[in-house]
């Protein structure tokens, strides 16, 4: 089963160059319903084109999505928890391995604020931003978290004053990610952390799939590969410090014991269908 989107209903689309490395051309891969990924012929970043306008794609995030949002959260904080225990969060970049009285946590894409609200209680000062009207209201009201509504480079925070940008399932969903990594690179401390949680299109899942890949989405403007997401964090001043992968065979296609097995293959080889990574702010 393919992950939550919306169905294109945009009055207007653009073709673009590629966001990693500009160059122009780019191979079809998968035509989909009302949408196309195509492959970089010089990076090899797969990326919807053409894509949506801003401004109508930014409006698939409403009520409908906040629904999702508000069923899935506590497994969405599960997943969140154990992506961050995989690249080593919790052993090295824990308040008390950090600088300062108040370390700071910057969750983007933060929904209804689950994650930023069970770190809070850890001692991390937590800001959330939040495209989603409803879900950012929600966080605000029923967990008094701090949560901006709007992107990143919307909220303007101060430079130099954070310890950790996250993102869980944003990147993919942006069509400058390039803004979004200078922004986060912007208000980090110096050696400051940024965690990436996205779909791998490298993975296994993604190879056998192809078009029915259950990230091959509407939603999803970007799908990278550990590669081509290492050469975006680069050239915008990151160096990757961890990576991993999970996922195995998609939900359902085998018997519970051989997916476990599966599973574990898949994140032992690097092949799982999500990846997380651990970058951290270059010297400038």
């Amino acid at each position: 089963m393919k992950t939550f989107s919306k169905t294109p209903r945009e009055s207007s689309s653009v073709s673009i160059a590629c966001p990693i490395c500009g160059v122009a051309s780019a191979r079809p891969q998968w035509h989909l319903d009302g949408f196309t990924f195509s492959r970089c012929s010089g990076c090899g970043l797969l990326y919807q084109n053409p894509q949506p306008d801003h401004s109508e794609l930014i409006q698939r995030y409403d009520e409908e999505y906040f629904d999702y949002e508000i069923e899935n959260q506590e497994p969405f904080l599960q997943l969140n928890l154990l992506g961050l225990q995989d690249v080593g969060f919790f052993e090295d970049i824990q308040p008390n391995a950090l600088s300062g009285s108040s370390p700071r946590f910057v969750d983007v894409g933060c929904a209804t604020g689950r994650l930023i609200h069970h770190l809070q209680a850890l001692g991390w000062k937590e800001q959330g931003i939040e495209v989603c009207r409803p879900a950012a209201e929600y966080g605000r009201r029923e967990r008094g978290v701090s949560i901006f509504t709007g992107t990143l480079e919307e909220a303007r925070l101060a430079a130099g004053e954070y310890d950790v940008v996250h993102a869980s399932h944003v990147i993919e969903h942006l069509q400058d990610p390039g803004s979004f990594l200078d922004e986060a690179f912007r208000l980090l401390r110096p050696n400051g952390h940024l965690i990436l949680i996205t779909p791998n299109s490298d993975g296994f899942q993604a190879k056998l799939m192809r078009g029915r890949w259950r990230s091959a989405i509407a939603d999803h403007m970007l799908l990278f590969s550990r590669r081509t997401l290492a050469l975006l964090l680069k050239k915008h001043g990151f160096q990757v410090e961890k990576s991993r992968t999970w996922g195995g065979i998609p939900q359902g296609m085998a018997p519970g014991p051989v997916k476990k097995g599966a599973d574990r293959l898949a994140k032992a080889l690097g092949w799982g269908d999500v990846m997380v990574l651990r970058a951290r702010k270059s010297p400038e």
